[in-house]
């Protein structure tokens, strides 16, 4: 029997952003030592998503873990 995993899947993303928004981010995280690039776009992602109409409570949590800084 296969032990059941508690740990959510991932997937890896690769994306274009406008360099603008990069350096933006780049900026944030120069000077924001507990975030890092994954925390920032899982933030935004699942707040969109939020805001777009999507309710389902495992994108809320993931939007409040990383908003708080707890482990996805």
């Amino acid at each position: 029997m296969t032990p059941i995993s508690s740990a959510p899947a991932t997937v890896s993303l690769m994306i274009e952003i406008p360099e603008s928004l990069h350096l933006s981010m780049q900026d944030y995280l120069n000077t924001h030592e507990l975030w890092s690039q994954e925390r920032i776009m899982q933030a935004a992602l699942s707040l969109f998503l939020m805001q777009n109409g999507v309710n389902q409570p495992q994108v809320n949590r993931l939007y409040l873990d990383s908003l708080f800084g707890c482990a996805a």
